[in-house]
């Protein structure tokens, strides 16, 4: 989840002004060109609602963040008409997918699921011809992390609340929508469990949907998350009729956008007065992790993009007078690869060992409960942490259904819907698609042929059968 088909052209779009363009036939690749693309050339939408609190640091630095799309979306075709959702609202069938992980929702749930995550791609990155075993690998993973995840799900519960949560959340965003005069239907689709976003994808196609904003419930662009999904919807995309000329937009990350920034610091504030002394309490921000080779190899913007986030969220609170010290820390990571650092579990030790004494949690990648909240958070990391020195504990909850996180959703759906462009459903892009594997094999047939001959007609090879022949 371009120009001709979905594989073709994405046109990525920062609602603060500023543009980016990316262009490739394979979308493995997508991420790994950011960094050498400008902004310069393409049209930006000017929304002053989105504009980012604070281009500071980050302007200045030689990263990814000028390129990407901090709060932005992607549009998908070749048609630049653009049309007011105003004057059209109340006539379109306009549809919102809601993308998200996904989670079981009972313990025999757990393997299954972890199947299904392992056997992604954007997961395990397997090179070559390895990802012939991605599905073998995928298997014995989940068999062997099995009974350990099913302890952490038995802990919260016996499943995660994912779905449910999800399922409010998209409630909340259809009202809050309804209240702008922009009636839309709100489909949850999650990329490792029920319901799958090809589920509701194909219940978009029942419902004739005219016009879609895909909208992924992470923050942060990542390969692994958004990417992912992005992946799934191309594929689908591109294998239908109906889909290909589906005006669509997708709201790629929105971690700069002003409503998420101070829905966020309300949460923290709320939370630091809790504390006997706030003003000691140390902020912690703990990130979902991932591989290094994601950041340093495929060019995954995940790490620039959090470090920005955090840098926002503390310029909004010094801005009511919070000046605390804070610092990121990366959780979750599996296997023996290197993940991003500094990591969480190492982080709370040093801080205990330092002398800190009362430290709030705040979880900068989710906007649910799960287990990465509810277990591995609540349970595991405030046991290290009390275990280290940590004397005060607290933990900021996620965004949830919190009215002005949901009032800003809306708001970025209603920004990104003049910018729904169809795809172009043209056979002959279709075609080309389809004789590929061909023209691959009569390549290889001649450049074969071409290289038998340039071997025979080698000095030695010449010679050699010159002397054989006498």
């Amino acid at each position: 989840m371009e120009a001709a088909s979905l594989s073709g052209v994405l046109s990525y779009t920062k609602l603060s002004g500023s543009s980016l363009c990316y262009s490739d036939d394979r979308f493995s690749r997508r991420i790994a060109s950011f960094s050498r693309h400008s902004s310069k050339g393409f049209n930006g939408v000017n929304q002053p609602s989105s504009k980012a609190l604070s281009k500071d640091p980050f302007s200045r630095r030689n990263m990814h963040l000028q390129a990407i799309c901090g709060m932005g979306f992607f549009t998908l075709g070749e048609n630049d008409v653009v049309e007011s959702h105003h004057s059209h609202a109340m006539e379109e069938k306009i549809g919102v997918l809601l993308l998200n992980l996904g989670g079981p929702e009972t313990l025999k749930d757990v393997q299954p699921f972890l199947y299904n995550l392992f056997a992604d791609p954007d997961i395990i990155r397997l090179p070559g011809l390895f990802k012939l075993l991605q599905r073998p690998l995928a298997k014995l993973i989940s068999v062997l992390r099995a009974p350990k995840s099913k302890e952490g799900y038995a802990a919260i519960g016996g499943g995660s609340p994912l779905r449910k949560i999800t399922g409010e959340q998209a409630n909340a965003l259809r009202m809050a929508l309804k209240a702008k005069n922009v009636n839309v239907i709100v489909y949850v689709g999650m990329r490792y469990w029920y319901p799958f976003t090809e589920e509701a994808i194909e219940q978009i196609k029942l419902d004739r949907i005219k016009k879609l904003v895909v909208l992924p419930l992470y923050p942060q662009f990542s390969i692994s998350t958004t990417g992912s999904s992005i992946r799934v919807l191309q594929h689908i995309f591109r294998e239908d009729v109906y889909l290909s000329r589906l005006p669509v937009s997708v709201i790629l990350s929105w971690y700069q956008r002003q409503g998420y920034i101070c829905s966020m610091a309300d949460l923290i504030k709320e939370e630091l007065e809790r504390f006997a002394k706030p003003e000691e309490v140390m902020i912690f921000f703990s990130a979902h992790g991932v591989p290094v080779s994601y950041v340093e190899d495929a060019g995954d913007p995940y790490r620039d993009q959090m470090e920005e986030c955090v840098y926002l969220i503390m310029q909004e609170l010094k801005s009511r007078g919070i000046g605390n010290d804070h610092t990121l820390a990366y959780q979750s990571r599996v296997g023996p690869v290197q993940w991003l650092k500094p990591y969480t579990d190492e982080v709370l030790i040093e801080l205990g060992q330092k002398g800190v004494k009362s430290l709030l949690a705040v979880l900068i990648s989710f906007v649910s409960e799960h287990i990465e909240t509810l277990e591995e958070i609540d349970m595991e990391y405030k046991h290290l942490a009390l275990e280290s020195g940590i004397e005060n504990w607290g933990r900021v909850p996620a965004l949830g259904c919190t009215s002005s996180f949901i009032m800003d959703l809306a708001d970025a759906v209603v920004e990104a819907l003049p910018s729904a462009k169809a795809l172009s459903a043209s056979r002959e892009a279709a075609e080309e698609t389809n004789y590929e594997p061909v023209r691959y094999l009569v390549k290889l047939f001649f450049c074969s042929i071409l290289a038998f001959v340039l071997l025979l007609f080698r000095p030695k090879v010449v010679f050699a059968f010159r002397n054989h022949l006498l």
